[in-house]
């Protein structure tokens, strides 16, 4: 059975590409507002860069404590993906250390012992999970790429709030 009974016109699809290759991955299928998901995806952005700076100090601070230097890794990770995402929508990452907190949604809370630092840092995945689950509902079926590099996020996100509330728990006893 041929894969293209779902699709009303083929030969106009590759013609839409054809004529609007300029525009690389946003096709005229492309249902949010891009303006929008470029901002939204520039505070996401934000975010795991004050993430990033934040464990790379509980690392330093906390004689070497690897866990710090892991999550410090995995977001950065995340802010490339992000970054790399704005720029397949026609943005550009804000990578301006002025403002980058006012952009954040969470906070850069220093912590004087390795408790205080964990739990700054489980704050801040708690805050993130939030706010990438309000994005993903944002985005719904608009912006389905956007939405499941989300998606994916959220779930190391996760993972990182499980860990952090282990150690706390280790660390408090």
């Amino acid at each position: 059975m041929p894969t293209s009974h779902f699709m009303h016109d083929v030969k106009a699809i590759r013609e839409r590409a054809r004529r609007h290759i300029e525009e690389g991955a946003v096709t005229q299928g492309y249902g949010a507002d891009r303006r929008a998901v470029v901002a939204l995806l520039n505070e996401a952005l934000a975010t795991e860069l004050v993430c990033v700076l934040r464990y790379r100090r509980h690392y330093h601070m906390a004689a070497g404590f690897a866990e710090f230097l892991e999550h410090a890794l995995e977001e950065q990770a995340h802010a490339d993906r992000i970054a790399e995402r704005i720029v397949q929508l026609g943005g550009e990452p804000d990578l301006n250390p002025d403002g980058l907190l006012s952009r954040s949604h969470s906070e850069y809370v220093p912590g004087d012992s390795i408790d205080e630092m964990i739990r700054e840092d489980l704050v801040a995945e708690r805050i993130a999970i939030e706010s990438y689950g309000e994005m993903i509902r944002y985005l719904a079926d608009s912006d389905p790429t956007t939405r499941r590099l989300l998606e994916e996020i959220l779930g190391k996100e996760g993972e990182h709030a499980d860990e952090l509330a282990e150690l706390l728990r280790v660390v408090g006893t």
